[in-house]
């Protein structure tokens, strides 16, 4: 079983914190692609990006400072979500590091698939950029199926955590004897299913550190999932979606 998950917007170097990292398997295409940001001018940063003025000025300078292959991070340390403060991995044991090292892969627009321990520099390139690099239209015409054929070449399950802008890049190569399971974490309100992004982050982290604490393998273990107050509610799901919605509180002890 694969879990993907989606990489965060902000980044921080910590090299101390992994003594060995790996490269990552789509190395030399980040480079490439690294290097086509690097002959953009300020401007046109700032719409690919579609961030403010400070944040260009930033990661322009990581561009012209960073080294691709010095002072790196292991790439699930390296980014600062929500998602990634409730996984914790600063704070996993040596058998959760065994675990997300075999089967967690983060999605990213720039280094394609990374695993856990892959060294990665701070860096800005959503899937969703429209990067006309090498020809390609954009990220997803340059990635093509090679991230699938990655995640697939020794697995057929893969477990979705990822926000749609990068699961689309697996879904739309699917094959019928691949196992692919999107989790959903929402709320019921007035009879329909509500998910708020930013409390599915956090389910979504949350649930990477139950599968390493529990070392889950199987798929229908991951209904056990009870983190965040969230529940598996079959009644809403289906072979290929797992629906949790959090429980509701009673407002009222009282009439």
């Amino acid at each position: 079983m694969k879990i993907i998950i989606s990489p965060a917007k902000k980044m921080r170097r910590k090299e101390e914190e992994l003594s060995e990292t790996t490269r990552p398997v789509f190395y030399e295409e980040a480079c490439r692609l690294r290097e086509e940001l690097k002959k953009m001018d300020f401007g046109s940063l700032k719409a690919l990006w579609n961030c403010n003025e400070k944040i260009v000025r930033e990661n322009q300078e990581r561009l012209c400072c960073f080294e691709m292959d010095r002072n790196l991070t292991g790439a699930v340390l390296a980014y600062e979500g929500i998602q990634y403060q409730y996984m914790a991995p600063q704070v996993f044991t040596d058998s959760q590091w065994e675990y997300v090292k075999k089967h967690l892969r983060i999605l990213s627009g720039l280094y394609g698939v990374l695993r856990p321990q892959d060294g990665v520099i701070p860096y800005r390139l959503e899937m969703q950029a429209k990067l006309k690099a090498e020809g390609y239209v954009d990220l997803y015409d340059f990635w093509g199926d090679r991230l699938y054929r990655e995640l697939t070449k020794d697995d057929r399950v893969i477990l979705n955590l990822a926000s749609k802008e990068y699961s689309k890049i697996i879904e739309k190569y699917l094959e019928k004897d691949v196992r692919y399971i999107t989790c959903i974490f929402g709320e019921e309100i007035q009879g329909r299913i509500k998910v708020k992004a930013t409390k599915a982050k956090m389910a979504r982290g949350e649930m990477v550190r139950w599968l390493s604490e529990k070392q889950i393998e199987r798929p229908e273990e991951i209904k056990k999932f009870h983190g965040l107050d969230y529940r598996y509610r079959e009644e809403y799901s289906s072979d290929t979606e797992f629906v949790f919605l959090e429980k509701k509180q009673d407002k009222e002890k009282n009439g």
